[in-house]
């Protein structure tokens, strides 16, 4: 799964870094996230109906149907299971859509159960370039104040070779080049695939960013186990 991440950069790298163009659009203020977590706003790419252009914004992380009748429970829907997503009620609405979207990180956590508690890792590409995370996004009115709150999900898939020993499910990790196609084909099922392995790496990091109120760039940094 998915459920915690690193988001250190502005939106302008992000578009840049994943080949897509983010001049005259507005962009929106972000603070460096080194431990960005459920029900915070983060950057998201999403395509504009209108224009046909990838746009990157902030949205909530914990996605609330339309149908929903409060954002009781958003928090557990912060990631769908690709292999259900078309059709499980709360997901498939905004995959027909389609409401997809992509979320740019610079690497996720995930932990391991150990003797002693559980040790987190942060998980990267070797490369260092951005990770797209493939994810649907939805909007939800809310019925008291009649203002529109717009939240996300992050896919996720089977966990590939280096994730396995951690879990069993990883979120779902786009190529550059398939961007495009996942905010707007009508049925990307190819995509959503375990990321090569080989690709990625992973390291132990301190157990401080077990806490959603730790922040910093020193959560990333490596720790001997």
């Amino acid at each position: 799964m998915c459920g915690r991440f690193i988001q250190s950069y502005g939106p302008v790298y992000y578009m840049e870094r994943l080949g897509l163009e983010s001049k005259d659009m507005p962009l929106p203020n972000a603070p460096a996230r080194f431990n960005a977590a459920p029900t915070q706003d983060l950057l998201v790419i999403r395509r504009n109906p209108e224009t046909a252009r990838a746009e990157i914004g902030l949205l909530r992380w914990g996605l609330v149907p339309s149908f929903a009748k409060d954002m009781k429970g958003a928090s557990a829907l912060i990631n769908a299971r690709s292999e259900t997503v078309a059709e499980k009620q709360s997901f498939r609405a905004a995959w027909r859509k389609p409401r997809r979207c992509v979320i740019p990180i610079d690497g996720f956590y995930e932990w391991q159960r150990t003797t002693t508690g559980r040790q987190p890792f942060l998980i990267a590409l070797r490369s260092r370039q951005p990770m797209a995370l493939a994810g649907l996004w939805e909007g939800w009115k809310d019925p008291a104040s009649g203002e529109w709150v717009r939240t996300f999900t992050i896919l996720t898939c089977a966990a590939n070779p280096l994730l396995a020993p951690l879990h069993d499910r990883m979120p779902v990790i786009l190529d550059p080049a398939d961007i495009a196609r996942w905010l707007a084909d009508p049925a990307p099922f190819d995509l959503m695939k375990p990321y090569p392995a080989a690709a990625m790496e992973m390291w132990a990091v301190s157990a401080r960013v077990n806490s959603v109120r730790n922040e910093g760039e020193d959560l990333a940094l490596p720790v001997a186990v």
